[in-house]
């Protein structure tokens, strides 16, 4: 009877916990975009824009590409993922730190990377940059599950006359399957949504979904066209999600049934191989860093610092409203707000999120799997929808966010909120519950044990959290692209303004502007990285 009321009460404490976080979806999400939907449904010209041939192109052109990069980014990813799980030498822990780096670099950054090495940018590009964002994902998921594999079986397997590729292929494979599977569908979302490398490296030639979502939206004002491909876009996003979901709990049945070990060693015979091609890997990884930050001193006069001291003015023909580093100044701001906005949010829902999933009611446990799903959405939905869908809704609000420094904040809070439950919640996931049922005997309140149990073992996984979250605000570009004012532009959107203007200065100055951000998301990954509590490696991320 006493654990029926228990698991009343924690269904009750867990329904109230998901208020916010469902409130902040439905009203900064939810309606929005169902807000343009409607609009673009009004005129009855969406069931012609999903006929056209176009679209479909459009369509095939961005699952293609995501693809490909997922494919690319899960190759690549595999060797990094052995050297972080299973090699035992010097430099792998700053390994671990480095592949971070790529992930939480600004998509303007990479896409002027890129473009520092290959100008004319292209399909080939595209693929390779958006690869390079999630070599990241699949090395630290599928690295956090192998590191928990007993190696007994591959052992046994090599002992049984089994090549080093047989027992790969036959016993591990298998084990690690899950968390391939996981981590190609979250690489697969990220690559489908793509906006600033597509807009940086396939300008005018090749554009995908999220690309013609902007075009359309804001230089032609086709709202039924932008509703078609959003309902496209939302259909390839929800597959991914759901084949996320799916291998995310095969992911975790399978970390629950080994006991995590220190299985790393020093390589043997030809795992030295594999050893080589992870290095490999990074080796090409640091490629495009070097090129931007090369770029960013050399003119045609030869090396310069030219770039860094123009900061300080609008650039060349006032390309600018506001000086470099009122925009970098703008960019802290609005990330520092964005931050604590997500964090509340996600921090609730992860919690709301585990008591949903302990519950022995099967309902409750199937709203948290629906919980989780939804709140996974924001990613995988065109930024510019979301953002246009503001200016058409927030203003019906008993207080008008449209001219509030608040939107943007808002905007990149939404984006935030999905990446920080992914990082919180396998950590409060992992909490022995034995722990809990102790104090709770013990007299001990629901808050009282979240503070004393969960809280303490979840600490560094939120400060985590919160770094990650922030670098994330300090790069994001679709929304805000959309939303900033002219004269309160962030980092990445002066950036871009500069690159679209002609100039040699103003080339110098995305890049050093470029160079600058990538300096500071370098430096909050390597944070990152030393705050990560233990458990936290068989997460998402």
């Amino acid at each position: 009877m006493a654990r029926a009321a228990g698991g009343v009460a924690g269904l009750a404490g867990a329904t109230a916990l998901a208020v916010l976080p469902i409130g902040f979806l439905a009203v900064f999400f939810a309606w929005p975009v169902v807000a343009i939907l409607r609009l673009g449904l009004a005129d009855g010209e969406v069931a012609t824009t999903l006929f056209e041939a176009q679209t479909w192109q459009l369509a095939r052109f961005t699952v293609a590409q995501a693809a490909a990069s997922t494919v690319v980014a899960v190759v690549a990813g595999l060797p990094v993922a052995y050297l972080l799980a299973r090699v035992r030498l010097r430099g792998v822990g700053a390994v671990r730190t480095f592949i971070l780096v790529p992930f939480v670099l600004p998509t303007v950054v990479v896409g002027l990377a890129f473009r520092a090495l290959w100008p004319e940018g292209g399909v080939f590009t595209i693929v390779l940059a958006n690869a390079f964002f999630n070599v990241a994902v699949v090395a630290r998921t599928v690295g956090g599950l192998w590191a928990h594999l007993d190696r007994r079986a591959e052992d046994a397997a090599r002992s049984l006359g089994a090549s080093p590729w047989q027992a790969f292929r036959t016993v591990t494979l298998p084990a690690i399957a899950p968390a391939v599977a996981s981590s190609a569908a979250v690489a697969f979302l990220f690559c489908a949504t793509s906006f600033g490398v597509v807009l940086m490296l396939g300008g005018s030639r090749y554009r995908t979904l999220e690309t013609e979502i902007y075009l359309r939206t804001v230089n032609l004002l086709d709202l039924s066209g932008a509703a078609a491909l959003s309902l496209v876009q939302l259909g390839a996003v929800l597959a991914a999600l759901l084949i996320g979901a799916a291998a995310r709990r095969r992911k975790e049945t399978a970390a629950r049934l080994r006991a995590a070990a220190d299985t790393a060693r020093r390589p043997e015979g030809r795992e030295w191989w594999v050893v080589a091609a992870g290095f490999a890997v990074l080796g090409l990884l640091v490629t495009p860093i070097i090129a931007l930050l090369l770029r960013s001193v050399s003119t045609r006069d030869g090396w310069s610092l030219e770039g860094y001291r123009a900061l300080s003015g609008v650039g060349e023909y006032g390309a600018l409203n506001v000086t470099g580093w009122d925009a970098a100044m703008n960019s802290l701001r609005t990330a520092s707000d964005a931050t604590l906005l997500a964090m509340i949010v996600g921090v609730l829902a992860a919690v709301a999120l585990v008591a949903l999933r302990r519950s022995p009611e099967r309902g409750a446990r199937a709203a948290g799997e629906a919980m989780d799903t939804a709140l996974m959405l924001p990613l995988g939905v065109s930024a510019v929808t979301v953002g246009f869908g503001y200016l058409l809704t927030l203003g019906e609000l008993p207080w008008d966010l449209r001219t509030s420094p608040l939107l943007v904040p808002f905007a990149q809070a939404l984006v935030i909120v999905p990446l920080v439950i992914r990082i919180v919640l396998p950590v409060l996931r992992s909490v022995d519950q034995r722990l809990r049922q102790a104090a709770a005997t013990l007299g001990a309140s629901p808050a009282r044990v979240w503070r004393e149990i969960d809280l303490p073992l979840a600490l560094r996984s939120l400060a985590a959290a919160a770094a990650f979250g922030y670098v994330v605000a300090l790069g994001e570009f679709g929304a805000t692209s959309f939303l900033a004012r002219p004269d309160a532009p962030t980092l990445p959107v002066a950036i871009n303004a500069l690159v679209s203007r002609p100039g040699e200065l103003n080339s110098q100055m995305a890049y050093a502007a470029c160079a600058l951000l990538m300096l500071v998301t370098a430096l909050v990954a390597a944070v990152i990285d030393r705050l990560r509590a233990p458990q936290a490696q068989v997460g998402e991320f």
